[in-house]
């Protein structure tokens, strides 16, 4: 009789030990945290080289086009989407030479980018485009709203104020409508003067050139390649200006920010123009209004 009641009051506590320790396993794995996710907050991209986790740059807007957004079926890669107005538009220079410019417009070609000049980029001469004239003047009698770019080497704030002078000085005959275009390129020569320009002057130059166009009463707009645009600028000090992203024979513009222009190809063939041509899609944002209707607006 003894020995049952032992027996018995040993399972209780079994039990209760068990029970006890059920509970605080239980209460150990409610209280057990999750692991911190290591990417919390970042994007998954390409960037021109490999896929990497991004953390993305605060008040920078991100690109809303998607692959499924464009097609090249039938022709020159087209824009499917309902959100833009798109229009069409070839980038040139002296390197195109002569142009006929009533078959570029009547091709379709909505406007025209002309390199209006450069700086020298061993010695920081500045040059106008040997077909500069020719080419506004041809293709503002075309009809084609027109733009200008710059092709930059700036090192130094000053230089970029000198080089956006001389563009204003230019253009002023000209019924310049689009953006007017900071086109800063890497060139691979140790011998550049550009070589090892760090990202604070370069963003410091795009600034410089763009507040005195604004300040002329013309729109700004900063080119770039991927490259660039991810690791050459601090976009966040250039959210004011316009963004012309260059990333040629690609499906859409692949690139985790928002732009207003995209260069699709470097080797486009456009009638009136001998050879390749550069080719790009300017987006134009549909505005909603109350009464339903859409207008077209832009950055």
């Amino acid at each position: 009789m003894r020995t049952a009641r032992r027996n018995r009051t040993a399972l209780i506590l079994v039990c209760i030990i068990v029970f006890a320790l059920a509970i605080a396993l239980i209460i150990g794995l409610l209280a057990k945290k999750e692991p911190e996710d290591p990417h919390k907050g970042q994007v998954y991209i390409y960037d021109g080289f490999d896929w990497i986790w991004m953390t993305p740059l605060e008040g920078v807007p991100a690109n809303d086009f998607t692959e499924d957004m464009f097609t090249s079926a039938n022709g020159p890669i087209r824009y499917t989407g309902s959100d833009y107005t798109v229009l069409r538009g070839v980038d040139v220079s002296e390197h195109q030479l002569d142009i006929d410019w009533p078959r570029v417009a009547a091709s379709g070609v909505d406007y025209a980018y002309i390199r209006l000049g450069w700086r020298g980029y061993t010695e920081g001469g500045l040059f106008e485009d040997a077909y500069f004239v020719q080419n506004m003047q041809g293709a503002q009698a075309a009809g084609l709203q027109l733009g200008v770019y710059m092709f930059s080497q700036a090192v130094t704030v000053q230089e970029a104020i000198d080089e956006a002078n001389f563009v204003l000085d230019r253009i002023s005959a000209y019924n310049v409508t689009l953006p007017v275009v900071f086109d800063w390129e890497k060139i691979e020569d140790s011998a550049a003067r550009t070589h090892g320009l760090s990202v604070a002057a370069r963003t410091d130059c795009a600034r410089a050139f763009c507040e005195t166009v604004r300040n002329a009463g013309y729109t700004a707009c900063i080119y770039f390649n991927r490259n660039l645009g991810y690791y050459g600028y601090d976009l966040t000090r250039l959210t004011d200006y316009e963004f012309w992203f260059s990333l040629p024979e690609s499906g859409f513009p692949n690139f985790y920010y928002a732009c207003d222009m995209w260069q699709y190809s470097f080797s486009e063939t456009v009638p009136g123009i001998e050879g390749p041509t550069d080719m790009n899609l300017r987006f134009i944002p549909l505005v909603s209004e109350d009464a339903g209707s859409v207008q077209a607006d832009s950055k």
